[in-house]
């Protein structure tokens, strides 16, 4: 743990402790009293809990992006950005059963690697914690037909 945790979650124990106790007024839970120290343990032991749930939300957030409708224009004028439009590629299935002519025609013909059985075309770099790689969209021909597309990274 590094040493800055500590002090973030003490941090957020200050609002925390008047949320609890806010709620331990409200309720009229204890005595008197003993509201204000069971106020200041509630925040301790919560503080840790909200610390956790902050970085979870932040790794999601950093990880999403929209999908978007397949678009010959922007594929073609944001190769950076493609990712957005595989997934509609590969669940609409709009390529399975084109011929690699077919293919070529649709996607262009900037595609990164070309044998008899595959072609793949850069997706570029799909938002997330730890990605560093460009994602490619992976498709599998036999006999010159389109068998199967996929991504990577998925």
């Amino acid at each position: 743990m590094s040493p800055e945790v500590p002090i973030i979650i003490l941090i957020l124990a200050v609002p925390s402790y008047f949320v609890c106790s806010w709620v331990i007024r409200k309720f009229k839970i204890g005595h008197e009293r003993n509201r204000r120290q069971i106020a200041i343990i509630s925040a301790l032991l919560l503080s840790p809990f909200v610390y956790v749930s902050l970085i979870i939300i932040w790794v999601f957030s950093a990880s999403y992006y929209t999908s978007n409708d397949f678009d010959k224009t922007e594929w073609d004028s944001n190769v950076e950005e493609r990712y957005r439009m595989a997934e509609d590629i590969i669940d609409n299935k709009m390529l399975i059963g084109k011929t690699r002519s077919d293919v070529i025609q649709i996607l262009g013909s900037k595609y990164s690697n070309n044998n008899e059985d595959y072609l793949s075309y850069e997706l570029g770099i799909k938002p997330g914690l730890f990605n560093i790689d460009p994602d490619y969209l992976y498709i599998k021909f036999k006999n010159e037909i389109v068998l199967s597309v996929n991504q990577s990274g998925n």
